[in-house]
């Protein structure tokens, strides 16, 4: 049997305690791949996640706390993925994020500043830390997570259409920096997952519809109904499949590409 695709690369994915990032992670994790878990918990919160990712795939799985608005905590975050994991980050994913909602005019500047930090001066750093160790080795994959919200506008989320808009031109600026070079630098653009934040959105809604998986699937489709023509959730694992092609050997020649992964939100 041949071994695993990605046996033997490092990997660290930001924002990867649940959610979409660990969907990934598990993912990189079941190629073959060391993987950095990062998050904003406490080690001991994060423990159980790491233990049944290593446990499952028999790969080693670290995790490390860190602020990604801190520049030397994302310095920091990069060394001990590159200790721990014993050599430099092969797979780099951008995928922490924050999110703050309101008009222009009564947004926070506080909260703007967060957002821009978090979801694009990190990811810039992160590339700027490990694409040195990529091109001396001579291979490297960028993920950078954007959005639907990247590829169309949206009302009451300024920093997040922003950043997430800034993070596609942040990859094609890497992309053809990197073009002659076996580095791949890609966004996802996925639609709505039913990630914990969707979940804690909808909690009032399906803790009226009980045990009912009718009303339960007609509050789904209420949300729905204006964003995915597919008027179905986009599944985590379908998203970190496609990061795990665009690392492996097929996505080899696919560089500074935007990808919806959105059900046809886009399309409309």
């Amino acid at each position: 049997m041949s071994p695993p695709p990605l046996k033997g690369r490092r990997a660290l994915v930001t924002g990867s305690t649940g959610g979409l990032g660990l969907a990934i992670a598990a993912r990189l994790a079941a190629e073959g791949c060391g993987v950095m878990l990062h998050g904003l918990a406490d080690p001991e919160e994060a423990e159980p996640a790491r233990r049944a990712l290593a446990e499952r795939h028999g790969a080693p799985v670290l995790y490390c706390r860190a602020d990604l608005a801190d520049r030397t905590e994302i310095e920091a975050l990069v060394c001990a993925t590159e200790r721990g994991l014993g050599g430099g980050v092969d797979i780099l994913v951008n995928n922490a994020v924050t999110r703050h909602f309101g008009p222009v005019d009564a947004l926070a500047p506080a909260d703007w500043d967060a957002d821009i930090a978090v979801n694009l001066t990190a990811a810039f750093h992160a590339i700027r830390l490990t694409l040195p160790g990529m091109r001396a080795r001579g291979w490297g994959r960028i993920l950078n997570m954007s959005s639907v919200y990247g590829l169309i506008g949206a009302a009451g989320r300024a920093g997040y259409v922003t950043t997430k808009t800034a993070l596609i031109g942040l990859t094609r600026a890497v992309a053809l920096e990197t073009a002659r070079e076996d580095i791949t630098c890609n966004a996802l653009c996925p639609g709505s997952t039913l990630t914990p934040a969707i979940e804690t959105r909808l909690a009032p809604q399906l803790a009226a519809a009980g045990d009912d998986p009718a009303a339960r699937a007609a509050v789904e489709a209420a949300f729905l109904a204006d964003r995915q023509p597919s008027r179905r959730f986009i599944a985590a694992d379908r998203v970190a499949a496609m990061a795990a092609f665009l690392c492996g050997p097929a996505g080899a020649d696919i560089t500074g590409a935007a990808i919806p992964i959105d059900g046809g939100w886009s399309a409309s």
